[in-house]
């Protein structure tokens, strides 16, 4: 295999698109982009929902009508086989959106919250306002997914967008010609091009909150940046994420399932399956099966949809393939198939199932982000659930099993965001769920009510009328008034049948001091 080589600085590196260098913009830029965002916010700030929900409606519809052109993009650009490309980008984004029409409105909608006895009379509402202009950093293994449903997430809250997709994966021209379907859209949203220096620019313009999905280690450098100048951040980083095969499950089934999670997008997924613990009374059959399924599985790009596995995007990251496979050799591991690129291409890896693993080795240690299939055994539940979180991530797992009841127990213990039962990488594929990691995975959450809520910023509103009346907790303080509030605690909170009449009789004593001078 020949040899690769980390990414090439930022004077270096190719729009994958254009076949010409990515130029960052200048801190000028920068101002000028913001500037403009800032206007389209103000603009924004004056019309209803229904406004914005319209461009949604327009854009999904013109996605659907146009999405073999979108196809066409991702496969290029990535190397994703085209059913990939179908499925988990074109169809991910079209549910999302679909979601935010039929849910956005009430989700975001003036809410009308309790108000204690004690301030009887009042009124308690919750209204949820726009951030102003948020910046959007995507990653470039799913750059459609991940890249519009951040955006639109953020615009039908009223918010501009700044978005900065991958230099690597920046399909250029594509989402210009998505928000210019609706004219507020499109001045809504501005897209710029660059590496991370241009995200560094962006930053130092202050957006409302900066909203990273990608590595735990380009995540640490924006949140070290953010922290200098107090900018709020979601970030969506790596994962290490385990399926857990329990001996009473269904074996063709659980095989096809954890071989798809962790082979989907070329492993590619923040997500993917990188751990696959089998009870050792299943372990042998379930090896022997997946073996027999690997090999069928069809690997090549630009096909019409027949193939299984598409290629590498990175390099780099092909790189960090390579050598999980190269050091779990040198440590005693067995590589029953793969372990090698295609000769013909050195970007697709073959899909590779290992075997006679233990802790020590990097490939369960570190994210892979590869097609790599890592089978350990294990011998009781308690011991699963130690070996699964005894990692520094936590984003998502799936438990297998006929037994539900410890299907459900395990997932509760597992130390993640989302757990799919008897499923794998489904709760990605339910729209009203939030999506997001614990520990080095990141914090915040996307998608469902939670991530919606996330690009607002919540108001507290407390209505009283109009009034002569004076406030008993106001001064003047007087010993009555405290010998009273005392009584008032002491009858809210007894387990006395009697407390709120009780505490009536208080507050109407303490209301008529509210205006008696000492």
């Amino acid at each position: 295999m020949t040899e690769h080589h980390p990414q090439a600085s930022s004077e270096e590196i190719f729009d994958a698109a254009l076949g010409s260098p990515v130029q960052d913009i200048t801190a000028e830029d920068a101002a000028a982009v913001f500037n403009q965002a800032a206007r389209a916010h103000n603009r924004l700030a004056e019309l209803p929902i229904d406004v914005r929900l319209e461009g949604l409606r327009k854009l999904l519809d013109y996605l659907v009508e146009h999405r073999d052109e979108a196809i066409d993009i991702l496969c290029r650009e990535t190397r994703k086989c085209r059913t990939d490309a179908l499925v988990s980008e074109v169809l991910g984004v079209l549910d999302n959106v679909e979601w935010l029409l039929k849910n956005a409105r009430k989700a975001l909608s003036e809410k009308k919250v309790s108000t204690p006895i004690t301030l009887l009379g009042k009124k308690s509402r919750i209204v949820h306002e726009p951030l102003g202009t948020v910046l959007i950093i995507a990653p470039w293994n799913y750059p459609l997914h991940i890249g519009l449903t951040s955006i639109l997430a953020a615009y039908v809250c009223g918010n501009a967008v700044v978005y900065k997709p991958s230099e690597l994966t920046p399909m250029q021209g594509l989402f210009e010609k998505l928000f210019q379907v609706d004219p507020i859209l499109g001045d809504s949203i501005q897209v710029v091009y660059g590496t991370g220096t241009t995200a560094q620019q962006l930053i130092r313009q202050k957006p409302a909150k900066v909203f990273f999905t990608g590595s735990a280690r380009t995540g640490r450098k924006i949140l070290a940046q953010c922290a200098e100048l107090l900018i709020p951040v979601d970030l969506e980083l790596g994962g290490k994420d385990q399926a857990i095969v329990f001996d009473d499950v269904h074996l063709d089934r659980a095989v096809k399932g954890v071989l798809w999670g962790a082979l989907t997008n070329a492993g590619q997924s923040c997500s993917s399956v990188e751990r696959v613990y089998v009870q050792d009374t299943l372990y042998p059959a379930f090896v022997q099966r997946a073996k027999a399924e690997i090999d069928k599985l069809v690997v090549n790009s630009g096909d019409l949809g027949n193939a299984d596995i598409g290629g590498m995007t990175a390099d780099f990251q092909l790189d960090i393939v390579h050598q999980q496979v190269v050091d779990a050799r040198a440590k005693g591991a067995k590589v029953l198939c793969g372990g090698a690129t295609l000769v013909e291409n050195e970007l697709f890896y073959l899909p590779t199932l290992l075997t006679n693993l233990d802790s020590s080795m990097l490939i369960l240690q570190q994210e892979t982000f590869g097609p790599l299939v890592p089978i350990v055994p294990f011998s009781t539940e308690e011991e699963v659930v130690t070996l699964s979180n005894s990692t520094e991530f936590g984003l998502s797992a799936s438990v297998w099993s006929r037994d539900l009841q410890r299907a459900n127990r395990v997932a509760r213990r597992l130390e993640c965001g989302a757990v799919s039962i008897n499923n794998v990488m489904l709760t990605e594929g339910n729209p009203a769920l939030p999506f997001g990691g614990t520990k080095a995975s990141g914090y915040g959450r996307q998608k469902g009510v939670e991530g919606l809520l996330g690009y607002t910023r919540s108001k507290s509103l407390l209505i009283d009328s109009d009034s002569s009346k004076i406030e008993p907790n106001w001064y003047p303080y007087t010993r009555a008034k405290y010998q009273l509030f005392d009584q008032l605690i002491q009858a809210l909170f007894s387990h006395s049948p009697w407390k709120l009449i009780k505490a009536a009789v208080i507050g109407m004593k303490l209301e008529s001091l509210g205006s008696k001078d000492r």
